[in-house]
């Protein structure tokens, strides 16, 4: 009988990394779907790059006008003082629902506004030709 003296971890490793390939791709789509957000279609859009130096705050407005930073649902008095702790530099973005409420939209714009935090980008998305 043949006597094994190491064991073969290649076949391993290449499991390994199949799997990790499946979990990281599959990964991105998990949280991207979590909010169900359903942005509106503009034609003239432009892809969307963040700043390198910094990460952008992320607001989301779901359809039926819950705010959300950073997927936790919050409240606009929350959002209030989360805000002042906030750079005037800070970089925002926001994700609103196109079946949410106009005027949800321009109560959290305003408070935006109100701390004087104005690199807001709005996210939209293409509009299929």
């Amino acid at each position: 009988m043949k006597r094994f003296d190491s064991i073969n971890v290649i076949p391993l490793i290449d499991v390994m990394l199949v799997l990790l390939a499946i979990v990281l791709t599959t990964a991105s789509f998990i949280v991207k779907d979590s909010l169900n957000i359903e942005l509106p279609e503009t034609q003239s859009t432009q892809a969307y790059k963040p700043p390198q130096e910094q990460k952008p705050f992320k607001l989301h407005i779901d359809h039926s006008n819950q705010l959300f930073v950073n997927e936790t649902p919050r409240n606009l008095l929350e959002l209030d003082g989360i805000f002042s702790q906030l750079d005037s530099q800070q970089a925002i973005t926001l994700e609103v629902d196109k079946h949410a409420n106009f005027g949800t939209f321009v109560e959290l714009v305003d408070t935006l506004k109100r701390h004087k935090l104005h690199n807001l980008t709005i996210l939209t998305q293409a509009k299929a030709s």
